[in-house]
């Protein structure tokens, strides 16, 4: 019935078309001019205008010197659009958006467009969970038993005994998405319930299978163990994980651009809208709706969308080890969350462009490229039909963050040289 082989991106970059029959079958659409509401402009949000008017204007200036660059990637591979930034020192040092929100259409991207990235939103999962640590609420060995057991009982014993940092660090034993847990995210009834109840009838479902850790490494990227690690977020938090991060990640870091699922606003083309690529070859743009993102009840697993230049500030908070505004959660705790928790299996054909090895810590992979002296922190976020990556050196208080609105090995070939080379340039200055 449906042929659906992964909604995200690990730290091994995905290379195969996007997938999915969806819930309704999507023909291509005709290009739809968009319409800008007539703000309210009160006192306060004219200086936020001016603030954000003087970034762009910044912004804009430090981009020249990538933009050329990044338009002849962007040709090269036949993308929409492609966006990049470089941060330093807490800085956005670069940045530049290129190409059009639809392929072939004439609707240019704006540095402010919003771009979904996919599971590179773990890193903020994760940073909610070291939030709610620091707060006592949580431990990282608090096991998914000891918080959602009086609200799911009847869980197996291996289920229950999972810990937090185990479902952060996919080395719990939860699998990888199979077809039991694909019909778990599609189940009929996602129209009938709030995502908080909707994630725990689906862990209701579930909750009888018993996981094993693989021999060897136990790391096996699951999707499902960040659905349950966000049930546990919201538990202890009191609020549903989708508020959590917009009042704890978002506002914080002003991200003003920062949203979740799908990264157009209902109706218009005010975003570099995502690609479906069908069985055929067929590119056909997913603009609104259920069908232009995964199913939102496993969104803790990777549904955010935001700027080119609101990801930098993401990046770039990460970069400073913690030691930056606004004290998300301490930089200990950001250690831990950044460092190695689990070795990946070793891959002996990976596909181009993907490491042979590596490690993970929680959201984020550790990956030592052979473009760089040291490991870096790394992912990859993709709901297969656009694309983001990162990498973030802290020894050098340096990030690279580059987004496209398509999927597949053009995308993955495309933000990987984008990668390296922008890190070769800007890590030797």
């Amino acid at each position: 019935m449906r042929e659906f082989r992964r909604l995200h991106s690990d730290t091994q970059p995905d290379t195969s078309p996007a997938m999915g029959e969806r819930l309704w079958t999507p023909h291509p659409m005709p290009q739809i001019e968009p319409r800008t509401p007539r703000p309210i402009l009160t006192g306060h949000v004219l200086a936020g205008l001016l603030a954000v008017m003087l970034l762009f204007a910044a912004t804009v200036v430090r981009g020249q010197e990538i933009d050329g660059y990044l338009a002849d990637v962007r040709a090269e591979y036949g993308l929409p659009a492609l966006a990049a930034a470089v941060v330093q020192d807490g800085a956005i040092v670069a940045a530049a958006a290129v190409g059009t929100r639809i392929l072939g259409g004439t609707q240019p991207v704006a540095i402010t467009d919003r771009f979904h990235i996919g599971s590179n939103t773990k890193s903020m999962t994760a940073t909610l969970a070291g939030m709610m640590v620091d707060e006592g609420k949580l431990r990282w060995d608090s096991t998914v038993g000891e918080v959602l057991g009086d609200d799911v009982p009847g869980m197996s014993a291996s289920l229950a005994a999972a810990s937090l940092e185990q479902l952060l660090s996919h080395s719990s034993g939860i699998p990888s998405d199979n077809e039991q847990i694909l019909d778990l995210y599609f189940s009929a009834d996602a129209f009938d319930y709030n995502l908080t109840d909707l994630r725990h009838r689906l862990l209701d479902q579930w909750k009888t299978t018993e996981i094993e850790r693989p021999q060897g490494s136990p790391f096996q990227y699951s999707n499902l163990g960040y659905v349950i690690a966000g049930m546990m977020i919201q538990k202890v938090a009191g609020k549903p994980w989708e508020q959590l991060m917009h009042d704890r990640i978002f506002s914080p870091l002003d991200m003003q651009t920062a949203g979740l699922g799908p990264q157009a606003t209902y109706g218009l083309i005010d975003a570099p809208v995502g690609h479906r690529i069908g069985p055929d070859g067929t590119v056909i743009p997913m603009l609104w709706g259920p069908a232009a993102d995964m199913p939102q009840v496993i969104a803790p697993a990777g549904n955010a969308h935001m700027s080119i230049l609101d990801y930098a500030k993401w990046a770039g908070w990460n970069a400073g080890k913690g030691t930056r505004g606004p004290a998300l959660v301490t930089p200990q705790t950001l250690t831990h969350i950044q460092s190695v928790k689990v070795d990946t299996p070793v891959r002996k054909n990976p596909p181009p462009g993907t490491p042979g090895t590596g490690s993970y810590g929680l959201g984020w992979g550790i990956v030592t490229f052979d473009w760089a002296d040291g490991p870096l922190l790394t992912h990859n976020g993709s709901n297969s039909m656009n694309l983001a990556r990162i990498v973030v050196d802290p020894t050098l208080d340096l990030a690279i963050i580059v987004a496209t609105n398509f999927p597949g090995a053009q995308a993955n070939a495309a933000t990987g040289s984008v990668l390296q080379h922008l890190y070769t340039v800007y890590s030797a200055k």
